[in-house]
């Protein structure tokens, strides 16, 4: 585990962590959910003062309030961020028809046909691009131009994979159509 880098002396950020993280700190205990989250809110809060060294005040008496209203909105968009989350939930867990288990496994869902061994044996075989393509389309239920979108891809270049990844995936499921044909019967 890679050790912290020391500030240098005299590094504002760290001038300002010693000075307020504590009462930064109480701030975040008192309105967050737990120690973890408030942890979380004091980081995001020097993060700020990070990215933004230009907008902390310079004067003593100013960086303390400063620093209060940074973790003031840095809280109201995690509140925010945790209601959206929650309506996410209710409307996934109404478009699912209220499973009780959630988002179904598309692999679950093959494992009750009699061929989804033989789907996932010939899935194996393809590169890690054929199937992450092939499974996007066919378990997820994007469209080729969604597929594109979530791999970067240009739309044309995905259709024309898709299909190459298609032709290579039934060649593979033919193999092994044909290896099982041959096998030897086991003898009990």
């Amino acid at each position: 585990m890679p050790t912290a880098r020391p500030s240098p002396p005299g590094d504002p950020v760290e001038d300002l962590y010693r000075e307020h993280g504590r009462a930064l700190l109480g701030y975040a205990l008192r309105r967050c959910a737990g120690r973890e989250e408030a942890l979380d809110l004091v980081s995001d809060v020097f993060v700020v003062v990070c990215r933004r060294p230009d907008q902390v005040p310079q004067d003593e008496d100013g960086r303390r309030p400063w620093l209060f209203g940074v973790a003031r909105l840095t809280l109201a968009n995690l509140q925010r961020s945790r209601v959206r989350s929650g309506r996410l939930g209710q409307r996934l867990a109404a478009d699912l028809g209220g499973e009780a288990d959630g988002v179904p496994d598309p692999a679950a869902l093959l494992a009750a046909r009699a061929d989804a061994r033989r789907v996932r044996q010939a899935l194996a075989g393809l590169s890690d691009a054929d199937r992450e393509l092939l499974t996007l389309v066919a378990w997820e239920g994007l469209t080729p131009a969604g597929a594109a979108t979530a791999l970067g891809l240009a739309p044309g270049t995905a259709r024309v994979r898709l299909h190459r990844a298609r032709t290579r995936l039934r060649t593979a499921l033919t193999r092994l159509d044909t290896d099982s044909d041959t096998a030897p019967e086991e003898t009990p």
